[in-house]
């Protein structure tokens, strides 16, 4: 990848929300759960769509505080709308590791 500049970096609005509902996504090509995730009074509740089902289920991540991109367009993924790009890290075996807050921040907060 090429380098970006500063102004390239901060066009990518990525901001903490808390997992209000999770549940399977067996309509998706590639193992997935559907998740509700809730940014604050400024950018509401989102949805989305992740490949996490190695490390997670539902429940465990109902609660869990993560990180996502918000300003890219939805995307549809078969009959869901996905809203955000929630984001994680592959481990050693390529399980997708969700990128979350050491501690609990307020829920909207914005990437510095």
């Amino acid at each position: 990848m090429g380098e970006i500049s500063f102004d390239d970096f901060v066009k990518v609005d990525v901001r903490v929300g808390t997992v209000i509902r999770a549940e399977p996504f067996p309509e998706a090509r590639n193992p997935a759960i559907k998740m509700w995730v809730d940014f604050g009074d400024e950018i509401g509740e989102k949805k989305t769509s992740a490949q996490v089902t190695v490390r997670y289920t539902p429940e465990q991540l109902v609660g869990r505080q993560v990180m996502a991109v918000v300003n890219f367009p939805p995307r549809q993924i078969g009959k869901f709308m996905s809203e955000v790009l929630v984001l994680g890290f592959p481990d050693e075996e390529g399980a997708i590791v969700l990128a979350q807050p050491e501690f609990e921040v307020p829920k909207g907060g914005r990437m510095h």
